[in-house]
């Protein structure tokens, strides 16, 4: 009786430890990113790096879209979300809501990022080497800055305005707005809603590349200093949720994307290890101008 008795132990453990072990297998990945661009672009972007990712991880790998920098944010601390492409300050957001997540990976060009300060050139303003002399030209007129939670598009240039000019963008500028992504910032100005805007410099790069930009409505004023930006941040429990050593093998799958046509839709000419201590200066620079508590 009592072998018999050890004999059903030692099946329902193991039924449970398979049911388990099943239940992980099974489960999904999920990442989202930052909607910075036209949710058409992403799209295609973001699925094709799932693809990828399920390829390489064995697992099933799914992106969900969102309508907002403070919604992928959201997700990620809600668990809606594994992993996310964020820009610095949404991932600095991101990880003081979700402890023990990491930023893992970020774009070559990412840890030496720019701002470019862009004006409609019925405005007559012309290309400066510091914002400071730009001072008569910008004061009064109106400004776009991206999405309220944008690193590039927000943070970063109203840093360096409340730093060249001692204060507040609403101060400088007539009427100040939110755009909600760079390729709208770009078309707003390139089409005189708003005067001038600040914007991500790889979609004004890519969108002049492509010819998407009319080079005699909107120009190019002034380019901010150097700045680390977008990462892949991942939660800090995937390991308990997919396996151990998932965050790894995540991490070394992005590092080792070499697709050309992935890279380009993000643009990037690769990824990077990445760490939280890289963005201390976003995280720092937030706190400064009141975005962090």
């Amino acid at each position: 009786m009592m072998a018999i008795s050890n004999l059903r132990k030692w099946l329902a453990t193991g039924l449970l430890s398979l049911a388990a072990a099943t239940t992980v297998q099974a489960d999904t990945f999920v990442f989202t990113a930052i909607p910075d661009e036209d949710e058409t672009k992403l799209v295609e972007r973001f699925r094709g790096v799932a693809d990828y990712l399920q390829e390489q991880l064995d697992v099933e790998v799914r992106y969900i879209p969102v309508k907002s920098y403070a919604a992928a944010v959201s997700a990620f601390r809600n668990n809606q979300v594994q992993l996310a492409w964020f820009g610095g300050l949404s991932g600095v957001q991101a990880r003081r809501l979700v402890p023990g997540s990491e930023a893992i990976a970020q774009g070559v060009e990412d840890e030496a990022f720019e701002t470019y300060f862009i004006a409609n050139t019925s405005t007559g303003i012309q290309p400066a080497d510091s914002l400071d002399e730009l001072e008569d030209e910008l004061r009064g007129k109106t400004f776009t800055f991206g999405s309220k939670g944008s690193t590039s598009g927000r943070l970063m240039p109203e840093f360096y305005i409340r730093d060249a000019f001692n204060e507040a963008p609403d101060s400088l500028f007539s009427r100040v707005g939110f755009s909600g992504n760079h390729t709208r910032t770009l078309r707003l100005v390139e089409a005189g809603t708003y005067e001038v805007g600040a914007l991500n410099f790889q979609v004004w790069e890519k969108e002049l590349e492509n010819g998407n930009i009319d080079t005699d409505a909107v120009q190019v004023i002034w380019r901010t200093p150097t700045y680390p930006d977008y990462q892949w941040t991942i939660r800090g429990d995937v390991d308990e949720r997919f396996g151990d050593g998932f965050k790894e093998r995540v991490t070394e799958a992005l590092l080792k994307l070499d697709d050309p046509a992935l890279l380009e839709s993000f643009p990037r000419s690769g990824f990077i290890p990445a760490s939280n201590d890289d963005y201390e200066p976003i995280r720092a620079t937030a706190e400064n101008i009141g975005i962090l508590d």
